[in-house]
Formats: structure tokens, sequence, C-alpha cells
């Protein structure tokens, strides 16, 4: 089955629900949220019931509080005993955290998905890994419900599209990338606002956050890789939310003359792990290797242990480090 075929398969499905539930990945960022609250005000227009869970959290990131809905994802609800589930922007079924059971206990299960390491789990799988982000899929998903979009939709699909395209900067914004962008500035989205709201409207901790995370920016491997951690100490320091460091890593990737970088975010027990290819090199694969995943520029995983256990396995495999 094509895209398009998928599409309307989908739209299908979700005309013909008495109730949907949307899903996405754990730690969500941009493209899972906006992807979300698209589809859910979508469906408000339809006259179909649904519900947006969080698979982690217990509200909205601050980050992403400004877009239309956000008050409506939700970290339980009592849900009906017959609903669909659509999964959006969670390549694993179990990436879906708390929201994994209602995802299992659905009568149907959609899902709509643009990571290169997607498996389809779905009673209906649309999975692209071309699409830019998540976001694009379901801006294509409304015409094939019949769902004309407005300023709503479009500032959630927009801002969906541009954190998943670092600020239309990825090698994922291509000339229909930015076609897409355009037709969602045409429906009713604001660049500059939706640009200032993600990006610009920091808190003083969260400000602090990034000046702690650049005094320890490291170069490794002949100078081809930076690296840089935070932990929890960090977040006490400072006063920032845990969801305030989504977008650190984009300061370490501002270096100029290294490959790769990466920047560790260390709890008790365990480290996640956020990387960035500058290069052709595939992060990917290498975040997959560690039971993560993501795209070739953009990946992330979790590792068991301690930063200098992490540094000891994950350097060597970066570029330089065999030199």
């Amino acid at each position: 089955m094509d895209t398009r075929e998928s599409l309307h398969e989908i739209a299908r499905v979700l005309r013909s629900a008495s109730h949907v539930v949307i899903g996405s990945h754990v730690d969500p960022d941009g493209d899972a949220i906006g992807s979300s609250l698209g589809l859910a005000l979508a469906l408000d227009v339809l006259g179909i019931p649904n519900t947006v869970l969080l698979a982690s959290g217990d509200a909205c990131p601050v980050t992403y509080e400004f877009l239309p809905g956000s008050a409506r994802m939700l970290a339980e609800a009592p849900l009906p005993a017959e609903y669909v589930f659509v999964a959006l922007d969670s390549p694993d079924a179990s990436r879906l955290g708390r929201a994994t059971d209602a995802a299992a206990s659905a009568t149907a299960l959609v899902m709509i998905d643009h990571h290169p390491d997607a498996k389809a789990a779905g009673s209906l799988n649309l999975l692209d890994a071309v699409a830019a982000a998540t976001g694009v899929l379901v801006w294509r998903l409304l015409e094939a419900l019949g769902v004309r979009p407005d300023s709503d939709m479009a500032t959630c699909l927009y801002a969906a599209l541009l954190t998943d395209t670092g600020r239309f900067s990825y090698s994922n914004t291509t000339p229909d990338t930015l076609r897409l962008a355009a037709e969602m500035v045409d429906a009713g989205a604001h660049p500059h606002d939706i640009y200032t709201k993600v990006y610009e409207t920091r808190s003083a901790g969260a400000q602090q956050l990034v000046g702690r995370t650049l005094e320890r920016v490291t170069l490794a491997n002949h100078g081809r890789v930076a690296y840089s951690w935070i932990d929890e100490s960090d977040f006490a320091i400072t006063g920032a939310l845990p969801e305030e460091a989504e977008n650190l890593i984009d300061f370490v990737r501002a270096l100029g003359g290294v490959d790769a970088v990466a920047l560790a975010k260390v709890n008790a027990d365990t480290v996640r792990c956020s990387l960035r290819a500058k290069t052709d090199i595939d992060v990917g694969a290498l975040a997959r290797a560690f039971g993560g995943g993501g795209h070739r520029a953009a990946a992330g995983f979790t590792y068991a242990g301690d930063l200098d256990g992490l540094l000891q396995v994950l350097l060597p495999m970066l570029p330089g480090g065999t030199e």
C-alpha cells in the first residue's frame, strides 16, 4: 500500500471510529506534540471524540504550552470500551510509555511515523522515512479526512515541521519541505511567533543551563567530536525544568570544525545521550547499536551506567575514534 492509499485507509478508519486515542513517544518533542494536537483538532472538526495521552510527564512541556489545545494532553484519562489508537512519531510501540497499555487494548492501532527504524506494529501503518516530520504526514492526512486546516491546526503542524528540521537547517529541508511550510503559513501559521515561542522564550534557569553546558564542551577524537553533559544537580541549581533541556544540543552543535556532537543527560544510574551529525555520518545507526534510534543526522539512546562508562564505549565508535 503506497502513502496515498495508506492515508485514505487511515482516514476511513478514523472517520468511522466512535473514539480516537492519540499517543506519541516518551519525552515528547515538538514533532510529537504538534502532530498530536494537529490531529486532535482535526478530529474535533469532524465531531469525533478524542483523547490525547502523554507517554511521560504530567502535562505538555512548557516550551509547547502555547500550542492550541496543549491543555488537553493528559497523563491519564478514562477511556471507552472501544476506540482506535493512533501512535504518532513513535517508531516502536514500546516508546509509547504509559500509553502502551492503551495502544494494546485498542480495537485498531494506527502507526504514523517517519523514523528510518520504525517497525510496523499496527493494524494500519504509515511509515515514511522520507517525510521531514511526522507532522508532514498528519498535514497530508487532513486532506484525506476532508478537513480544511485552520490556523490552529497549521500552527501545531508548523511547529512540528520547524523543530524536526532544526529550524529548517537539517538535510531534510528540501524544496518539498519548504512548500509544505508555505501551505501551513497560508493556512494561518505565523512563523515568527512560533519560532519565538519555541526558541526565544526561555526561562532564566534554562539560560543558565545553556551556560553550564557550554562551559563543559570537550573536544575528543583528534578534534572531530565535541561532547558535553548535564546532570540532576544542574536542574536543582538553575531551577530549569527537565523539558527545557530539549534543544541544548543545538548549542553544542553550533561548534565548527567537528563531525559529530553528543550531549549526555546524566541521571542516577543511566545516561540519556543525544547525538547530532555535522557531516555525512549516520548517528542513527550508532544509536540503534545502543538500543536507541532516530535519524541519520539526529538520534539518541539511553545507556545503563555512568558518564565515564558511556564515553569509553561511545567515543571509539564516533569519527576519529580509531585513529
